[in-house]
């Protein structure tokens, strides 16, 4: 018989070495997540650069680079395209258990981690929230499967916790990573769950916090919100970037297969042709268009006045153009810009509110108009902004810019694109 002291001591140390493992695994998200943001920015100081000295970069270089880097993306990664939230919330399908390792796959990983940044280089809309999202989930289910973690762990818990986490540590908003799972990914957690998605927010959070602070928090942002005619913005705030959010989603949505349905378009002949379009939308808006956005937000929130009214209709083109590309690339940043660009217009032509307000609701109300995520959005920008004075007009932007959504665009977004991993034969993802 084993002695059973060295039986609790062997218990004791696959205990550990399972937290130890799963530690690991968020730090490492927390890495990515800075790697993404450092690279990012180096990049699109780069594009900038080369896009101001030489016109031919934006409508040569632009075009047969985005349609290079969809067909590396075809070719050797497919499951990292576009965002990556549908492929995580088609992996947490228990019934769709077969395409966890394809679409979150070490291989996976890789693509939408230099993809993503070659696409910032090359001019497109390239957000990283879903990026880091699919990074996160990837990344820590690849260390559950080293260290045999169980299947009720690898199923849902490591997929929920590492897409949280990634969430969180770009943005340094560990509230709305948790709320983003709930309300996003899983809809439901279970008393386990909750506790890994915590845990791996803070571990993934300090991390990136360590290394690169914080992302866009704006502190001592001005936000007083006087009561009186002030408040009529809210129902008209919500309602303008609900309708912009929903028939965002809705391109999106009936795009795809319209563009599938045309026989001549291959998907490259596609990404060649949207890649034109960028590099129009990038001329026009001197390069304003291109990247994450991150810049354009800020603009808008210290000096409106500098940014062209123009600017949130071409960013959403941008966007979508980026979008049918097919490489990997997020929405989360660009539409902050989208939606701070509408908010600074609706205060210019309804001057009834301080215009740094409008603006915050403005941003709260479109991601709630495109994702239909309404906790989400108002909790993000909260946080993203130290806005807590403005909780309950962000929350009424948000739920009336998300019922105003729902008019345009029945299905949520990422719904209606997981539909599309889910009905997709197991082979065809590989």
């Amino acid at each position: 018989m084993a002695n059973p002291n060295v039986q609790q001591i062997f218990t004791l140390f696959s205990a550990w070495k399972t937290h130890l493992v799963f530690w690991l695994g968020a730090i490492f998200v927390g890495l990515s997540s800075v790697a993404l943001t450092f690279g990012s920015e180096l990049v699109s100081t780069l594009f900038r650069e080369l896009h101001q000295k030489y016109l031919i970069y934006s409508f040569l270089f632009t075009p047969i680079l985005l349609t290079f880097l969809a067909w590396v993306t075809f070719t050797f990664f497919p499951g990292s395209e576009r965002s990556g939230v549908p492929q995580v919330k088609a992996a947490l399908e228990p019934s769709e258990a077969g395409l966890n390792k394809p679409l979150l796959s070490f291989r996976i990983l890789v693509g939408k981690l230099f993809l993503s940044i070659g696409g910032i280089f090359a001019g497109a809309s390239v957000g990283l929230g879903g990026p880091a999202i699919h990074i996160g989930a990837a990344l820590m289910t690849y260390f559950g499967r080293f260290a045999n973690f169980g299947p009720h762990y690898l199923e849902r818990g490591l997929i929920l916790a590492g897409s949280s986490a990634g969430f969180a540590a770009l943005f340094s908003v560990p509230l709305a990573g948790i709320v983003f799972a709930i309300e996003e990914m899983g809809r439901s957690l279970e008393e386990k769950t909750s506790g890994l998605i915590i845990t791996a927010v803070i571990f993934a959070g300090a991390t990136a916090l360590i290394l690169h602070g914080q992302y866009v928090f704006l502190d001592n942002y001005p936000t007083s919100f006087p009561w009186g005619k002030a408040w009529l913005i809210i129902p008209v705030c919500g309602i303008a970037t609900g309708f912009m959010g929903g028939l965002f989603s809705l391109i999106l949505l009936k795009g795809g297969p319209f563009l599938k349905s045309i026989n001549y378009l291959s998907p490259l002949k596609i990404a060649f042709i949207c890649g034109i379009i960028i590099s129009i939308l990038n001329y026009l808006s001197e390069g304003a268009t291109a990247g994450t956005g991150y810049q354009e937000t800020k603009n808008y929130l210290f000096n409106a006045q500098s940014m062209s009214s123009e600017y949130p209709l071409m960013r959403m083109l941008a966007s979508i153009a980026t979008f049918f590309i097919g490489i990997p690339a997020g929405i989360f940043v660009p539409s902050l810009s989208v939606g701070a660009g509408i908010g600074a217009n609706l205060a210019e032509w309804l001057p009834i509110a301080p215009v740094s307000v409008v603006i915050l609701l403005g941003m709260t109300g479109y991601f709630s108009g495109m994702l239909q995520a309404p906790l989400t959005s108002f909790v993000i920008i909260m946080e993203m902004t130290n806005s807590h004075d403005l909780l309950l007009p962000m929350m009424a932007t948000a739920f009336i810019a998300n019922g105003t959504s729902k008019l345009i665009c029945p299905i949520a977004l990422y719904q209606g694109l997981t539909q599309n991993y889910l009905s997709a034969k197991p082979n065809e993802q590989k």
